[in-house]
């Protein structure tokens, strides 16, 4: 029975070894040839004039080619009416965006859209958004030169 409680007391003792083992296994093992992560505290993000922040996740928006920007507008600022050449896709991930269309720049117009929503914003299309009472965040991912045409009718 001596026997019995040994081998018992010695699988055990195996067995933590090997989940204090594989629970030391850290992030920081992944090959990075084969993923990339960054964590919220290490995204750069760069304050614009118009009351957005902005932090680029893949890609150069003012280049050609695929780019992802994560977008920050904070409270009770907006954008003018403009346009960009190429579509965007956008989704919110945070907050409550505010949309609306057209050169007639009309902030009390502007239509809510919710977190979790995805929006297309048309190529060469006047439109101008931001933030009311809160924070919003967007990822916004198109195909560059990212440029934008101010479109105001004033």
């Amino acid at each position: 029975m001596d026997r019995v409680i040994i081998v018992r007391a010695i699988r055990l003792t195996l067995l933590a070894t090997l989940f204090i083992a594989l629970g030391s296994i850290r992030a920081a093992d992944l090959d990075p040839k084969a993923i990339k992560i960054e964590l919220p505290k290490d995204i750069k993000w760069v304050a614009s004039p118009s009351g957005s922040e902005q932090a680029i996740l893949a890609g150069d928006p003012s280049k050609p080619g695929l780019y992802i920007v994560l977008t920050k507008w904070l409270p009770h600022k907006n954008s003018r009416p403009h346009s960009h050449p190429n579509d965007r896709f956008i989704t919110v991930l945070k907050g409550t965006w505010w949309v609306n269309t057209g050169p007639n720049y009309d902030p009390d117009g502007m239509k809510p859209v919710p977190t979790g929503s995805f929006v297309v914003h048309y190529g060469g299309q006047v439109h101008y958004d931001g933030a009311k009472d809160e924070e919003c965040v967007l990822q916004i991912v198109g195909m560059g030169p990212a440029d934008s045409k101010s479109a105001e009718r004033k």
